[in-house]
């Protein structure tokens, strides 16, 4: 028993870390708010020349919305390059071919560069494509993306003034963060990470990482930190890791912001989340150690290795819920010191919602009714929630990260979703249900037990934190059975609709 109060004790002590970690950056950047703006740097008198590369497979939705906005560019067309990195095996293929075609009439230099094979996944076509890029920088966006057209007047002009910086993120805004309640959720998290978390790993010259889209990177710091890489699945943040270990550095704009849609379904959140899970301890495994090792001040390694190691977190929720029974059934709190220091850190919980209300008063601060950054702290506890809740499927995901077999890359569907038009549950890349299902049940009734015996032995204080195992784990299960047997239906609507009448163009889907 001694062993699994300690596992516990350690479990909830890590975890605490990571909430104190996340109240240090609300302190900081609350501190350094309104110190950090700059003005903008002048216009370089030659533009330099740039590549826009668009890594798109399967995208049946949103392929043309894409290569319409990137068309609206506005950029010294004779400076300007686009590539279409096309990996799809279904009709996307064909649209992005005609779109390609379309542009190059109207005088963009655009090309479609299509792979009938996928080694390296994002990271094998971005690193194919490299050589026949033009640009001394590459502006990178992902299919779901929606660039503002003065998007490279803006950043430009940052990277090319600063020979020191090898990257450049902007800030993740939304096509449609109003159009459920899980897609609220989802904004809240994406602005806590941009607003205040990527802010405050800048101007504190901590190790920041590039997010994959959105931004530009200098050609020559990529061939100097070697490269796009495909052993992790998130070869953003190892690229962008290897060149701050050469010496590079990044920039973060938080003041431009390129807008893009948020998965409306629940499966297709919990895909991303264990991609970038997968990828991320990927990334941990390959370059802790060069990071612990690094010459650079302690604080700046420490944060290092919070920001690699965040997922982990994940599984530490679970141990948590799992020793929690026998030690409660078997007395193993009783008496024991680790009750009471347990008691004491659990200030550091209040770290994330924090994180988060700062970020929606500095984005929406003086508007209104649903508008305002009060109303959409409405949307916090379903991320409360949503953080618990996907503790197995992001475990699991942590898991296959520490191996060192390959793992696929999974893409998120993309619908073509803004504000709240648009229907997905018909389309073809809606996600059926998986089996994950049955072990978020069985988590479910395994808290719900817990809670009985905590009520039994007298253990009040542990039922609040109990149920968030239960309300996250039960919202997964009824979310997730509810939109997966909608999929089903309108998948069988559609073929019964068919076998009666004329059938429509057949669309494609390849499953990765």
């Amino acid at each position: 028993m001694l062993v699994l109060s300690l596992l516990h004790a350690a479990a909830a002590i890590l975890l605490a870390v990571y909430g104190a970690n996340s109240l240090l950056l609300t302190v900081l950047y609350l501190q350094r708010r309104g110190r950090d703006n700059q003005a903008e740097p002048p216009p370089p008198a030659n533009w330099p020349a740039v590549t826009v590369q668009l890594p798109v497979f399967n995208e049946l939705h949103v392929t043309e919305r894409l290569l319409a906005a990137v068309a609206r560019l506005e950029y010294p067309r004779d400076r300007l390059q686009i590539q279409v990195l096309d990996d799809s095996t279904d009709e996307t293929a064909a649209i992005a071919a005609a779109c390609v075609e379309r542009y190059r009439e109207q005088g963009l230099d655009i090309q479609h560069l299509h792979r009938t094979e996928r080694p390296g996944f994002k990271a094998g076509a971005l690193a194919a494509a490299l050589p026949a890029a033009t640009g001394e920088f590459i502006a990178i966006f992902d299919a779901d993306f929606v660039p503002h057209p003065d998007f490279l007047l803006r950043t430009v002009p940052a990277l090319a003034a600063n020979s020191a910086a090898g990257y450049l993120q902007t800030r993740w805004a939304h096509l449609n963060e109003d159009y459920s309640i899980l897609t609220s959720a989802q904004a809240l998290a994406l602005d806590g990470h941009f607003v205040v978390e990527q802010t405050v790993r800048q101007t504190r010259g901590w190790y920041f990482g590039f997010n994959g889209t959105a931004g530009l990177w200098r050609r020559q710091c990529i061939d100097d930190a070697g490269g796009w890489q495909a052993d992790t699945l998130c070869e953003d943040l190892d690229l962008s890791y290897r060149a701050q270990l050469r010496g590079w550095h990044g920039l973060y704009l938080g003041d431009v912001a390129a807008p893009a849609e948020i998965p409306p379904q629940l499966a297709a959140l919990k895909r991303q989340q264990a991609r970038w899970a997968t990828g991320s301890i990927q990334t941990f495994r390959k370059l802790a150690g060069s990071v612990a090792g690094s010459k650079r001040p302690l604080s700046h390694r420490i944060e290092g290795l919070i920001h690699l190691g965040a997922y982990f977190c994940h599984p530490l929720m679970l141990l948590l819920l799992l020793l929690t029974l026998p030690l409660l059934w078997f007395d193993g709190f009783a008496d024991s010191p680790t009750r009471w220091l347990l008691a004491y850190l659990s200030i550091a919980s209040i770290g994330p919602p924090l994180l988060y209300a700062v970020s929606q008063r500095e984005l929406h601060r003086g508007k209104a009714g649903r508008q305002g950054w009060l109303w959409r702290l409405t949307a916090l506890p379903l991320l409360v929630l949503l953080g618990t809740g996907l503790a197995l499927n992001n475990t699991v995901a942590v898991f296959r990260g520490l191996r060192r077999r390959p793992a696929d890359f999974r893409r998120t569907p993309k619908f073509q979703l803004e504000q709240r038009n648009g229907q997905w549950r018909d389309k073809p890349y809606a996600l059926p249900l998986t089996g994950m299902v049955l072990g978020e049940l069985a988590l479910t009734l395994y808290a719900l037990a817990t809670v009985g015996v905590a009520l039994l032995r007298g253990h009040t204080y542990a039922v609040p934190f109990l149920l968030l195992y239960v309300l996250g784990f039960g919202m997964m299960v009824v979310v997730g059975v509810a939109q997966g047997r909608a999929v089903g239906w309108s998948r069988a609507l559609r073929r019964r609709t068919q076998s009666a009448g004329a059938r429509p163009p057949k669309v494609g889907y390849h499953e990765v």
